[in-house]
């Protein structure tokens, strides 16, 4: 139920707000691959975008079906790049292990939501901590935007160093300021927008080449149940697991509880409604990514956007997900526009990073969280 002093959600206010945060987050479609099959990952950009799909559209149904709430969920961003820059990367890990990692990392999460564990932790864990790992995963993701839009370079003696200005930045700021101002203006296609016009400016003046075919089927068979899930039972990756278990729960925790509470989604007492329901199904878009073939999924805060345009309910959920249906299509071959995916992986790091490090900041810090506070 909703509070008694919010209105009922309408059927046309819930399809318009699925549709918007459908617009809103969309940009995950083709940045999500574009990170996971980045070169040394190993990993095919048509099954891991078939996966992102899957995982979008399955469990964002979910969500509105069972725990009745207008968020959507996806491959988180920053989750992606920990995946394949931090584990599969630097750490060597085949991408098969890495996604079996992501799935008992899943399985663990399942088990912090369906018993009272979960409470203990969204007591215990001060808000500006939970909201610390977002702004390092932020920092992270801009550092790895700059180093594919050529603005910073390797350098054996500083580590970094300023890179060849060529039109990758070019491209790279003009997607940044458009995606800037039309968030500004509280645009649901802010995202969205800044890559579809830097694709057109990179297929206009011949950086990248526009598709050979406008569609193409779901690729189900290289990244789908490919997971070494016993290989990721070393002891050795158990700290990775781990990490990505805390990251996924410390994300989903102030995404539930943010969107929530500036959306009026809330009990008497100030809590989220159905959040045990939520973060359970936030469990199982974590142990289906594993499955599926992609990282770790979460609730997004951009779900916030359709909210606001009246979808107050899980039927927002449900329109949400089946606006994700026809992305199962969307042309498969990475080396399309290469630029381009890198290009909008370049904006939403940066813009993402500016927003959660200034959300990080303005609150006071705490050492515990009351368990009578809202926020928890």
């Amino acid at each position: 139920m909703l509070q008694r002093s919010e209105p009922a959600p309408t059927l046309t206010a819930d399809i318009i707000g699925g549709i918007t945060t459908f617009f809103t987050m969309s940009y995950i479609v083709v940045v999500n691959p574009s990170i996971l099959a980045s070169p040394g990952t190993g990993m095919p950009f048509s099954g891991a975008l078939t996966a992102t799909v899957l995982v979008a559209s399955s469990m964002t149904m979910l969500m509105g079906l069972y725990a009745r709430l207008p968020f959507a969920v996806a491959p988180g961003m920053g989750l992606n790049a920990f995946f394949a820059y931090t584990i599969v990367i630097q750490q060597h890990v085949p991408w098969q292990t890495a996604l079996g990692m992501v799935f008992w990392a899943g399985v663990l999460f399942m088990l912090v939501s369906a018993t009272p564990l979960r409470q203990a932790i969204a007591v215990s864990i001060p808000a500006n901590l939970r909201l610390a790992a977002a702004v390092g995963i932020g920092l992270l993701l801009t550092l790895i935007g700059f180093r594919n839009a050529g603005l910073i370079e390797a350098d054996p003696a500083t580590i970094l160093r300023l890179g060849t200005i060529d039109h990758r930045a070019a491209l790279m700021l003009a997607g940044l300021v458009i995606a800037v101002v039309l968030q500004r203006r509280k645009n649901p296609l802010a995202f969205l927008a800044s890559i579809l016009m830097v694709t057109a400016a990179a297929w206009l003046f011949r950086y990248a080449a526009p598709p050979e075919r406008a569609f193409s089927a779901p690729d189900f068979s290289s990244t789908f149940l490919q997971l070494d899930a016993i290989g990721a039972l070393k002891l050795s990756l158990l700290p990775a697991v781990v990490s990505i278990l805390f990251t996924d729960l410390f994300d989903s925790l102030s995404t539930f509880i943010g969107v929530a509470t500036a959306a009026g989604l809330t009990e008497r007492d100030g809590r989220p409604l159905n959040l045990r329901r939520g973060l359970i199904v936030d469990a199982c878009a974590t142990l289906g990514a594993g499955l599926a073939g992609t990282s770790s999924g979460t609730a997004y805060v951009e779900s916030i956007a359709g909210i606001r345009m009246g979808g107050r309910s899980g039927r927002a959920s449900i329109v949400t997900a089946l606006c994700f249906l026809p992305c199962f299509f969307v042309p498969r071959s990475q080396r399309q526009c290469p630029a381009t995916q890198r290009l909008a992986c370049s904006c939403w790091s940066v813009w993402r990073c500016f927003r959660w490090w200034r959300a990080s900041t303005s609150p006071p810090p705490r050492t515990a969280c009351p368990r009578s506070s809202p926020s928890c």
